[in-house]
């Protein structure tokens, strides 16, 4: 690849096989539900990049900077954002919240208004969902959810997207997440539905995903051949699936309530007990980062089964692929 990526073309549609959406065209992706009829289009278009190499891939960001802004630490995000924006001839700017103004009392507001006059995108990793709401709201260029506590999007476009990599056709493909029904559940049900996919999650009382989330996944999925439910029994959940999926139980900021989360979803451990009554095809995923022995048995993701390392790499091609629709032309 060229030290200078803003050297190549950028690409014309008659070019190569990429249509741009123009339900994304300059939106903002704070969940997927606004805009879930287009996910099928931008899994066809992460398979697409995914399909050749990444030196070659089309300048489709050519002269757009993106600010990358992480409140919260990543590892996933961050470097997957990176790749992606520099391959499609972009330039990322990855600042947190020292880098900013915003880190010593400037408003969200401000920030908005300033970063919208400087660059073409903003994907922001926070906390409080109504912090990338406000943010949004004063944009006047697309902002993405890079992750927020109700929602992780980018997480469960590289979900079905890898899902798709193992089972081409994705309508009732059974996906059983096990466990905390957080922020990955909420994006994987919604992202699962509009692929037609039968999302199960198996949680425990007071780990569950919010039931509106959970009634429209239900409802988006079932003319699709999908759908959405929640169980509490982790091997209802479990028999005859495709995937077995987990996330961490302790995530950022449970660490005062460790041992009562550990107690509570120990029952929903991501085992060889649970994958004996799933397909003999199962696969294990994990959005990572991992606490292994605790929501998934010692060594699972090193298992020829897992897909939690493609499900990885996958966060490129996906937020690439969205990317280039959002700001396409």
């Amino acid at each position: 690849m060229s030290d200078r990526d803003d050297d190549r073309e950028p690409m014309s549609t008659s070019d190569a096989a990429f249509l741009p959406r123009a339900d994304l065209a300059g939106a903002s992706i704070l969940t997927l539900r606004e805009t879930p009829d287009a996910v099928p289009a931008v899994i066809e278009t992460a398979r697409w990049l995914k399909g050749m190499p990444r030196a070659s891939w089309p300048a489709l960001l050519a002269g757009k900077p993106v600010a990358l802004i992480f409140e919260r630490p990543s590892t996933r995000t961050r470097v997957s954002f990176d790749v992606g924006v520099r391959h499609l001839g972009g330039h990322p700017l990855t600042l947190n919240s020292t880098d900013l103004q915003m880190g010593r009392g400037e408003t969200i507001r401000d920030t908005a208004l300033v970063l919208s006059r400087m660059v073409s995108a903003v994907v922001l990793r926070t906390g409080p969902h109504a912090v990338i709401d406000e943010l949004a709201r004063h944009a006047t260029v697309p902002v993405i959810n890079g992750l927020t506590y109700e929602h992780h999007p980018c997480q469960g476009l590289a979900d079905v997207l890898t899902i798709s990599e193992r089972f081409p056709d994705t309508r009732g493909v059974r996906v059983a997440y096990l466990g905390d029904g957080n922020n990955v559940c909420v994006s994987l049900m919604i992202a699962g539905a509009a692929m037609g996919m039968d999302v199960v999650a198996a949680c425990p009382e007071g780990y569950r995903p919010p039931p509106a989330v959970v009634e429209w996944a239900a409802a988006f999925g079932a003319p699709r051949g999908g759908g959405a439910r929640v169980v509490d029994d982790p091997r209802e959940a479990a028999v005859g699936a495709h995937v077995l999926y987990t996330d961490t139980w302790v995530s950022m900021g449970d660490d005062a309530d460790r041992d009562r989360r550990l107690r509570d979803l120990g029952p929903y451990q991501l085992n060889e007990d649970l994958a004996s009554v799933a397909r003999p095809e199962v696969v294990f995923m994990h959005c990572l980062p991992a606490h292994h022995g605790e929501e998934i048995a010692d060594g699972l993701l090193y298992d020829a089964r897992s897909a939690a390392w493609d499900q990885a790499e996958n966060r490129i091609h996906a937020q690439a692929a969205l990317l280039a629709h959002v700001l396409a032309g």
